[in-house]
């Protein structure tokens, strides 16, 4: 696919049931996922390159410019050759599609796509305010308040994702961008997959895996919910909840296994609730179920001693949680809440809220199309 224009900030009505309004965006997101036209082999002919604003073992992303226009954006290059060498054709093609598919407040969204001889080229909106991992390090740990903030977006947007039949499968702070307005964007789609029941794939990142893809079984929305619990952790404890001392991963594996993880008394005892369910290893005592049902859960809360059960009743019971009450949903998904923390971005090229990059040389570029029937369809 070539230019698209960008989308026009969402408004959601309070006087329209979510239930309504998920159904609807699922529709969209269908729609769009159902058609899959092939980029121009143009490559960024179109773009000035500004800056390098990260790099990965795939390519990296860079700040462009319009060489006929005003308009700034992110362009994620992927080389061809690294992508086939690693065996990722496959989640590549993927995130493409899901990128081009989606449309939330809270997840990043595809503009347009090129390739060319060497690479593949997905340009996202440019969300300057840097990764929330950055932000989280310089603060050493979030308050309840806050992170209760960044959780909702989150949980916000995983129910979105589930409501369209998405696992995302990487959560983690690396992988959240803050945007100007103090607003995250959950990115980087590469393990995202289409599932409407249940898969075995093994990926992620070590230290927010749960321990069925750990132990090679069969796992479903299960996965994000207790990637969100660690995340919630790490947001107030400023670390990891099975880190092992000597980074062994195999340790970690079986701190994850066993469920092995302190819970430090500091923190509110809806907040201890809520950990305890979302990293629960007893399987029967996290799944969440019935995502596309949406039903609404009674829940009963006295000094936090709920009485709801084990997430019984799926995302509602996180949604409803004692812990949440504090949040209004719908004005939060307008992005009308005051944000703790507004990134200082001074202009369309302000890129200090990025870890300085070297440029390095510039690679000649192939003088024929690499892998061209591998990626016929990108």
């Amino acid at each position: 696919m070539g230019r698209a224009s960008t989308s026009e900030p969402q408004y959601f009505s309070p006087k329209v049931d979510y239930a309504v309004i998920l159904s609807k965006l699922k529709d969209d997101f269908s729609k769009k996922y159902a058609r899959n036209t092939p980029s121009p082999s143009t490559g960024l002919d179109g773009y000035i390159i500004k800056a390098t604003l990260g790099s990965g073992s795939f390519g990296k992303v860079q700040l462009i410019k319009e060489r006929d226009g005003d308009g700034y954006y992110a362009s994620k290059q992927l080389s061809k050759d690294q992508i086939v060498k690693t065996k990722q054709v496959v989640h590549v093609m993927s995130e493409k599609r899901v990128l081009n598919s989606i449309r939330f407040p809270f997840t990043i969204h595809l503009i347009a796509s090129y390739k060319d001889n060497d690479s593949l080229y997905l340009i996202i909106p440019l969300i300057l305010g840097g990764e929330l991992f950055t932000y989280h390090r310089k603060s050493r740990k979030f308050s309840e308040k806050q992170a209760r903030f960044y959780a909702a977006q989150v949980f916000l947007a995983l129910e979105y994702l589930h409501y369209c039949s998405l696992l995302y499968r990487d959560l983690k702070p690396e992988n959240i961008m803050i945007d100007r307005n103090g607003y995250l964007k959950v990115t980087d789609f590469g393990f995202a997959k289409r599932v409407e029941t249940r898969t075995m794939t093994l990926c992620g990142t070590p230290e927010y895996l749960p321990p069925e893809i750990i132990q090679s079984k069969p796992y479903g929305t299960s996965v994000d919910w207790w990637a969100f619990g660690v995340l919630i952790y790490e947001f107030v404890c400023g670390h990891s909840p099975f880190a092992a001392h000597n980074r062994d991963v195999m340790v970690m594996y079986n701190k994850i296994c066993e469920g092995d993880y302190k819970m430090p008394s500091s923190l509110s005892g809806s907040l201890r609730h809520l950990l305890d369910h979302l990293l629960q290893v007893d399987l029967s005592k996290r799944q969440v179920v019935a995502t596309n049902s949406l039903r609404r859960s009674v829940i009963h809360c006295s000094n936090c001693s709920c009485s709801f059960g084990n997430l019984i009743n799926g995302n509602r019971d996180i949604k409803d949680h004692e812990w949440f009450k504090e949040i209004d949903w719908i004005p939060l998904l307008n992005q009308t809440v005051p944000a703790p923390y507004l990134p200082a971005i001074s202009n369309a090229e302000d890129i200090s809220n990025f870890d300085k990059q070297s440029e390095g040389k510039q690679k000649a570029k192939a003088k024929t199309m690499r892998h061209e029937e591998a990626f016929a369809e990108f």
